[in-house]
């Protein structure tokens, strides 16, 4: 008979059944320091992938920005430079009104003149206002990046190479050259420096 608080005999319990490949044995664990390397590697690989695609998106958007603002800016290039012959056309019908016939005209011709002039004007400010801007060349020097030479006239109190003449005015439209201004230059004074 057994008493109170003695343990059973060893036949009683019950056997363990775990063999080695239940549990993790020193074999088969994977060292934590090299899955921690392994682990950052990938972590850095991934960031400098972030980090790269990060970067193009941000350079493909500035490209993007800048195509948008010379499409703006240069997309009506065609069509101005088609209207600069209105504009040529328009400056010529004042030219060419002789100042007796200003002088002499009756009141709805000097209408039709005054007219004539507001028009140039307001077509000329019209394409300053789309980026289309008329250049000043008289009395500068002679550039063949904005100018084209017609011709050249001896003068010798004026540098050489200088627009003493300007036959048709050239524009610009932003930093591009949408029509040189035809010129005529001095010869024969000193060269001008530059």
């Amino acid at each position: 008979m057994t008493s109170r608080g003695s343990t059973m005999p060893d036949e009683t319990l019950p056997e363990s059944n775990t063999t080695a490949t239940d549990g993790p044995t020193a074999e088969n664990t994977p060292d934590p320091f090299a899955v921690l390397q392994t682990l950052q590697r990938e972590n850095g690989e991934l960031k400098d992938r972030l980090l790269r695609t990060l970067a193009e998106s941000e350079n493909l958007r500035r490209r993007t920005d800048k195509e948008v603002a010379d499409a703006k800016l240069y997309g009506v290039s065609s069509f101005a430079r088609d209207m600069l012959s209105f504009a040529d056309n328009l400056r010529r019908t004042v030219e060419n009104i002789p100042d007796e016939l200003r002088k002499s005209a009756d009141p709805a011709v000097k209408t039709l003149i005054s007219g004539i002039e507001v028009t140039e004007r307001d077509f000329i400010s019209r394409l300053a206002r789309h980026g289309a801007k008329k250049m000043e060349p008289l009395g500068s020097k002679f550039d063949p990046n904005l100018h084209e030479a017609l011709y050249e006239v001896p003068d010798e109190s004026l540098p050489n190479g200088t627009v003493v003449k300007v036959v048709e005015d050239g524009y610009t439209i932003g930093e591009r050259m949408l029509r040189p201004a035809k010129v005529g230059i001095s010869r024969g004074g000193a060269k001008t420096a530059g």
